[in-house]
């Protein structure tokens, strides 16, 4: 039997983490909740927090975390402004982060793919852990080989700072690598229209009661295709953190969604 993968959660007091943890939990004994850090509640027990049954520790750092023992992968859902540092903290460390967080730009790539050089251990960034909504992507990038004109909506809660969102921009460089011509949408240079993605319009819409919700609409001549995925728990999304976490074992590259993993 192989060893278990030692398993840290960042951010694991939030409404994300505390989803994680769980998850971690019920795949013992392939993987063990060995750390996990939360500043806002720092000293307490993962299961004061979070009703999880576990007498781990919350730390209000990584740092603190990755001095108690040796873990292999950390999942990092914490708030964007700190999602960076954490990630720079764990690859120095030696830990691959697997990484949901929003807002994760191009420039945070870069320097991502730089870190995985410099310290020889890789990361995974998903701006989605739906399976669903991954194969979402892959079939839009399939129709657009054939269907080019296509808009995307996407619908979030009204707590999510940043737009477009990660699957949205993901799913639009997928279109644009997979079709081979690029058609003109109109009225594109005006405020509704929303934001051009290469070369593909990306509407969002910020309201509560949504979780994670995106639609794909492609017109062909006399027809529509839609390709629709909703998350609507958050439970949706720990069946793909897990895939990540069996696949960050010895990760020395940067894997940037989960399309390629699947």
């Amino acid at each position: 039997m192989s060893e278990s993968l030692r398993i840290a959660v960042s951010g694991a007091g939030g409404r994300m983490g505390r989803e994680v943890v769980g998850a971690v939990l019920a795949a013992v004994p392939e993987m063990i909740l060995a750390g996990a850090s939360d500043p806002a509640y720092a000293g307490r027990t993962v299961q004061e927090v979070t009703g999880q049954a576990s007498d781990l520790v919350m730390k209000s750092s990584l740092e603190e975390v990755f001095e108690g023992g040796n873990i292999d992968a950390v999942v990092v859902f914490s708030i964007p402004s700190t999602a960076m540092e954490d990630i720079r903290v764990s690859m120095k460390a030696g830990v691959v982060p697997v990484v949901g967080t929003t807002g994760i730009t191009p420039e945070n790539l870069e320097e991502i793919r730089a870190l995985a050089k410099t310290y020889n251990v890789g990361a995974i960034i998903a701006p989605n852990f739906a399976i669903g909504a991954i194969l979402m992507m892959k079939f839009a990038a399939e129709a657009a080989k054939y269907l080019p004109a296509v808009e995307i909506i996407e619908l979030h809660h009204d707590r999510k700072v940043d737009s477009p969102s990660g699957t949205s921009i993901k799913t639009a460089q997928l279109i644009a690598q997979a079709r081979t011509e690029t058609p003109q949408s109109a009225g594109e240079m005006t405020s509704a229209r929303g934001e051009t993605v290469d070369g593909i319009q990306i509407h969002s819409v910020r309201l509560p009661g949504f979780i994670a919700h995106q639609e794909v609409i492609f017109g062909g001549l006399g027809q529509s295709l839609t390709i629709r995925h909703d998350s609507y728990d958050r439970k949706s999304f720990m069946p793909g953190v897990l895939m990540a976490l069996r696949n960050s074992k010895g990760l020395k590259d940067v894997i940037y969604g989960l399309e390629k993993l699947i």
